[in-house]
């Protein structure tokens, strides 16, 4: 399918126009036919239902996004990068999700440890998520001893380093201290939720603070033995229980009660995933930092000491 190309005299337009913004609107069954979009910003926007046809998303960024009972015919992907869950993804005619899952496990031999169906069998894929994040650390810990701005970088809109650390402690908060062990409002104010969470009272939210690597570190440390000690008096009839209704505002709802086995297991995904995450952009910075030593390097300046930044004859 080729997607029509939107035209230089319409982004020229589009640039001479005051954007709108439309915050907080119903537009429940609207139709928008021969509309240029390009550039416009979604942000917690619902599409449920929606039916679009001839739509160009060359160069979208989709974060975030629920893609449950999806329908796409005609589809033209090319260079398209995808992480997430993916399960019951069938492209021309073939389930990819098996496919994807026996390639992960491949790759990640680890991954088998982390389905475990007992309690011992969370005892052990926590021991494993804890040696894996252990070299993690350590990478993290190298690239900051050069700077430690470098670990609050972001890398293509992603959380930075530090901001990752700050968000698994607050998995652990809701799901286990307050989903499992009942405590209403268990949070540091260093935790941070996912971007799309509501501001909610007693939640903290602060995106923007910039904690040192060992403050985040002492936070998720703290909340991550809290597991290892949950687990280890774990028995199987308490994972095959539920959770007592959650009480007070936060996460997950007041009310709401859920497996045992769940909670947990959504501990070890969120471990998990967060640390390939980690690896990738902790990845992207490195090389970056290296190209430009080498490029130094070859122009024979000498670079600042770790950590030191040049000064004012040096830059």
């Amino acid at each position: 399918m080729a997607a029509d190309v939107v035209s230089t005299e319409a982004v020229e337009r589009a640039g001479a126009e005051a954007p709108r913004e439309f915050r907080d609107e119903q537009l429940l069954g609207a139709t928008f036919d021969h509309v240029d979009l390009t550039g416009s910003h979604w942000d917690r926007v619902d599409l449920t239902d929606a039916v679009m046809r001839s739509i160009d998303l060359t160069r979208v960024e989709l974060s975030n996004v629920a893609l449950s009972q999806v329908r796409v015919r005609g589809a033209y992907l090319v260079g398209v990068e995808v992480w997430g869950e993916v399960e019951g993804l069938t492209v021309n005619g073939v389930d990819v999700g098996p496919l994807l899952e026996a390639e992960l496990d491949r790759r990640h031999p680890e991954r088998a440890a982390l389905h475990p169906t007992d309690a011992d069998g969370f005892r052990a894929a926590w021991d494993v998520i804890g040696e894996l994040w252990d070299g993690t650390v350590e990478r993290a810990r190298r690239l900051g001893s050069l700077d430690p701005d470098l670990l609050h970088e972001s890398v293509g809109g992603e959380w930075s380093f530090i901001q990752t650390l700050r968000h698994l402690p607050f998995a652990t908060s809701s799901w286990l201290l307050r989903g499992i062990q009942g405590d209403p409002a268990p949070w540091h104010p260093l935790e941070l939720p996912w971007d799309e969470m509501s501001p909610t009272p007693g939640v903290p939210q602060d995106r923007d603070a910039r904690p040192t690597l060992d403050e985040a570190l002492a936070v998720r440390r703290d909340r991550f033995e809290r597991v290892r000690e949950h687990l280890a008096t774990l028995t199987d009839e308490e994972l095959a229980g539920r959770t007592a209704p959650v009480q007070g505002v936060g996460w997950p709802p007041a009310g709401e009660s859920f497996p045992v086995q769940e909670c947990l297991a959504t501990l070890l995904n969120e471990e998990w995933w967060h640390r390939q995450f980690a690896e990738r952009d902790l990845a992207v910075i490195e090389a970056r930092v290296a190209a430009e030593t080498a490029e130094r390097d070859a122009d024979g300046v000498t670079a600042p000491g770790a950590g030191e930044r040049p000064t004012e004859e040096e830059s």
